[in-house]
Parts: C-alpha cells; structure tokens; sequence
C-alpha cells in the first residue's frame, strides 16, 4: 500500500496512541524507511477528556525517540460542530490530518482501522438502512482534498494489534469513548457483535468485512457505469432526458440523479434517499405533480420531456 504513492513526500501515520494506531506507526516506522519512503506521525488532541493534551505529547515523544519525521501534535475544537459528538470529531480529525499533509507535503495519511472496525461500520449502516455503498464500509483508499488516505490494516483483527503492542512493549492507550454506551459504535462494539460472535460463530467479523470488500467492488463498477449514463442522458441544455432515464436500471438511474443534484449545487451530507426518490417519481411516477426540492431550496421540475431545474410549474 506504501508502493506507488505520489511524490517523495513522507507518508504521516494518524496515531492517537491507542494500540490499533500504535501498532500501525511501530509497522509503518519500520517498512516505509525500507520503500524509501520517509514517515512523520501526526497526532491529535480532540481536547474532549482531562488530560488529553498531555497524552497527545506523549505520543509525539515516543515517536521523535521512534524515528519519526516530522511529528505533529494538532489540537481541535469539536464544540459547535454540525452532527453528533463523534461526526465532530472525526470531521474536525479529518481536517487536521489533511491539513498537517498539506503543511509536510505529504503523501499520504495512515489510518488505523481494523477488521473489527470495519465490521462494525457494517453493522452499524444495516441498522440505518444504508444502501449498498454505507454497506461498504470504509475503503482502503480514498482522497480527501486531494490527500490519499490509506487503510493498512483492514485485514488484521484487532486482537492482533493488541498483541503486537504487547510483543514491542509499548504502552498502548485505551479511549474510554471506545466504552461509552453513549455511542452507537462503543455499544455496538460490547454487545451486538459479541452477541452475533456468539450466535454465529468467531467467523462473523471477517464475513463482515468481506461482505464490505465485495459491495465496495459492486458500488465502484456501477458508480462508472452512472457516470457515463449521466453524460448520456443529459442535454445541451443541462437538464435530463426523461425517456433516456426510465430506461436505465434502477440502481444507475438512481446514483445519475444523485450526482446530478450535487451537480446542482446540494450539498452532499444534507442529500438523501428521499430526495432522490422525489427526483426518481418525477421520472417513472409522474402524475403532473410539481416540482422536487432538493436541500438549499433547489427545485427540479419536469417540462417537456425533461427534467430542469426551476420551480415554475410543468
């Protein structure tokens, strides 16, 4: 995963001292150098728990006596936030993170995450009737503003990187946000694949994940196949042709609508399946009815054959 990065920028690990990031630096620090790749370390401070900047120092110090360069402590503020405590947080941690590669000029970002999480992303997308790409779970590579995050461990359970915390002797940190049934993933984590691991067996948390690899290859074929759909059905006006999107499967027509409307300006986390469906009716349910509105008062009407965004009626 460390072979064919751009650039020769150093690869950062994201490490918050916890063992699943612990273990990825200790691997990191040892293989990159082997690439010819240099790697620095970034941490950071939500500042949500007593005592969280002076752990996040001692993780920068460990890793400046590891071999790491440049070593980064970023502190956040979560507070004020759009979404619930742990979207905050993992919002304002992506912004640091893309941040501090942008600043070191880096090649990439390492993020911890292991089997077990990505089984738990899993589950926790069933229980909110995700469709087939909050199925997938996290990819072992994405870019965020043009910085490569990678996955390195999405293969490797988490009791191994328990163990080969213990192997090096290093201290490894435990989050009590891990443990707090206030958060969805923290209870999904102690009861529900516990409970599925019991039921069904220890085989379960790998199936969990494999079910995410393969929905992630089905997403990425038919995201392709949408992207050509959506230039084949667009006019020269920029609006849709309605006969050419009823003869689409429902999966493509679908994802065509959705990427036309962030096209149109909605914004992407307030877009949803609903607004999609209204998109969707105006095409094989029409009834005359009136425009669709899409989030920031958008709306997409159908008017000769067409749909075009405006409200004036069809």
């Amino acid at each position: 995963m460390l072979t064919g990065l751009p650039g020769t920028g150093p690869v950062l690990v994201a490490c918050s001292g916890g063992p699943d990031s612990l273990a990825l630096a200790a691997a990191a620090v040892f293989v990159a150098p082997r690439l010819g790749r240099p790697v620095g370390l970034v941490t950071v401070d939500h500042g949500l728990q007593p005592g969280s900047a002076d752990r996040a120092d001692a993780v920068a110090g460990w890793a400046r006596t590891a071999g790491f360069d440049p070593v980064e402590v970023v502190a956040v503020r979560v507070a004020g936030r759009p979404g619930g405590p742990e979207a905050a947080a993992r919002t304002a941690r992506y912004e640091a993170l893309v941040a501090a590669a942008g600043r070191h000029d880096a090649a990439g970002v390492l993020l911890g995450h292991t089997r077990d999480d990505q089984a738990e992303t899993v589950l926790l997308a069933l229980a909110r009737g995700s469709g087939p790409r909050g199925l997938s779970g996290m990819p072992e590579r994405r870019e965020l503003d043009g910085v490569p995050l990678l996955r390195p461990l999405l293969d490797v359970a988490r009791c191994d990187t328990r163990a080969a915390c213990a192997a090096l002797g290093l201290a490894a940190w435990t989050d009590p946000h891990n443990t707090d049934p206030a958060y969805a993933r923290a209870r999904v984590r102690a009861e529900a694949l516990p409970a599925l691991v019991d039921a069904l067996g220890p085989g379960v948390v790998a199936n969990l994940a494999r079910t995410a690899r393969l929905l992630a290859d089905d997403v990425a074929a038919l995201d392709a196949l949408s992207a050509a759909a959506l230039d084949d059905v667009r006019d020269a006006g920029g609006g849709l042709s309605v006969a050419a999107l009823a003869a689409l499967p429902a999966a493509v027509r679908s994802r065509v609508l959705h990427a036309w409307a962030r096209e149109l300006g909605a914004a992407p986390a307030d877009l949803s399946h609903r607004h999609v469906a209204a998109l969707d009716a105006l095409v094989t349910d029409w009834r005359g009815q009136g425009p669709a509105h899409l989030p920031g008062g958008l709306p997409v009407r159908r008017h000769a054959g067409r749909l075009v965004q405006g409200g004036a009626p069809a």
